[in-house]
């Protein structure tokens, strides 16, 4: 048998080691980037979840609320406008006493009133389930 024949018969087993060695070194890789490439959009899609989550909580939670009522200017003269502005939270129904037009159940919003008296405005908001909430602002006119 010639040297050369020999020689990579003997080699053989090594040189198959060291390819085996080497596929498995690169499946290696191609799966550790896999996985963290697969942690990350996890990690991602919980930190999205916990920002909802607190967003959520700054908002008043899951509950049924009225947020907020207050009325810009609270004193106005006869014949000028003031803003109601209010926020509701679960709310399905939303009217205000005495009727404002453009008022709906949303986050925050405002609406323009023009009162001749000084007037009591009251917002009741209803969450389809039978729950009712209200609160009151006041608008005075002056009579200057």
């Amino acid at each position: 048998m010639p040297e050369p024949v020999r020689l990579l018969r003997r080699a053989l087993p090594f040189l198959s080691a060291v390819v085996l060695a080497a596929v498995l070194y690169d499946g290696w890789i191609f799966y550790s980037r896999w996985k963290d490439a697969r942690d990350a959009r996890q990690a991602a899609r919980d930190a999205e979840v916990e920002r909802a989550r607190q967003t959520i909580d700054l908002m008043g939670g899951t509950d049924f609320r009225i947020v907020d009522l207050y009325a810009s200017p609270q004193v106005i003269r006869r014949g000028q406008r003031a803003r109601i502005c209010y926020g509701v939270y679960g709310a399905k129904s939303l009217r205000m006493e005495p009727p404002v037009e453009g008022v709906r159940p949303v986050y925050n919003d405002c609406v323009e009133v023009e009162p001749r008296q000084d007037t009591v405005y009251k917002l009741i908001a209803d969450d389809g389930a039978g729950h009712r909430a209200t609160a009151s602002v006041t608008i005075q006119v002056a009579n200057e």
